[in-house]
């Protein structure tokens, strides 16, 4: 059941951040355990904007739902090359579709070797089946 929801594709943080590598850039959102954590997004705060520089587990932003507010953990450090506008007139896109058009920022990493010290979906699996017990 669980294992749908990881995608092979990408790394993990333990705050439930996916980071997917583009490019030289590093594509950065929540998970669709995070969401079904959270419940209905109601707003996504998202406290940087290009040009800025990010430092991992550092908060970037934050999200809130019907349940509770959350911070957002930057999964690496770096310089943020864009903003997902669209989250901030339609925080629901998040709960659509965590994987793909929800992702929150992209970013150059300053160190790129940061991206491989993430969970990979195997491990992120384990992580939530340890959660679930």
């Amino acid at each position: 059941m669980l294992s749908d929801e990881v995608r092979s594709d990408r790394r993990y943080t333990k705050d439930h951040e996916w980071a997917k590598a583009d490019g030289g850039d590093v594509i950065v959102g929540i998970t669709a355990f995070a969401v079904d954590q959270l419940g209905d997004i109601t707003l996504v705060n998202l406290d940087v904007k290009a040009g800025d520089t990010i430092t991992a587990g550092k908060a970037f932003g934050t999200i809130e739902s019907v349940k509770t507010l959350s911070d957002l953990f930057a999964p690496v450090s770096g310089r943020v090359q864009q903003v997902n506008e669209v989250l901030v007139d339609r925080p629901e896109t998040v709960n659509d579709d965590c994987y793909e058009k929800a992702w929150m920022i992209r970013v150059t990493p300053s160190d790129a070797s940061e991206l491989h010290g993430l969970l990979d979906a195997a491990a992120y699996t384990e992580l939530l089946k340890s959660a679930a017990h």
